[in-house]
């Protein structure tokens, strides 16, 4: 969300991303903000994430790429909702740390120190 906010960011990434409930504190999801943002996207994803459905995921990529921003969508098959948080059940370390090492890429190659 705040990719779409900052002219200044040189690259973003969305760990998970839940949608909410539109009213006055969250007036947008992020399907609604994706030709807004101003910097290339990295978005990662569990394929179990029952908070984040498929469908949910496939609409904000294709309304990135629709409006012609730079994204990317990891999807890790068998991880479930905050699987980088190595202090809940639901922590992998394999896709975590696959998750981080591509997030880390991402910046470097769009330039974030």
């Amino acid at each position: 969300m705040y990719a779409a906010h900052n002219p200044d960011l040189k690259a973003a990434e969305a760990w998970y991303g839940v949608d909410r409930k539109i009213n006055d504190i969250v007036p947008k999801n992020p399907v609604d903000i994706a030709g807004q943002i101003k910097c290339p996207v990295l978005a990662v994803y569990g394929g179990q994430d029952q908070s984040i459905p498929q469908e949910t995921r496939e609409k904000r990529e294709a309304a990135c790429k629709a409006a012609g921003k730079t994204c990317e969508v990891k999807v890790y098959p068998d991880a479930p909702h905050g699987f980088n948080a190595d202090y809940r059940p639901s922590y992998r370390p394999d896709d975590a740390k696959d998750a981080w090492a591509r997030m880390l890429a991402w910046f470097k190659e769009h330039g974030v120190a």
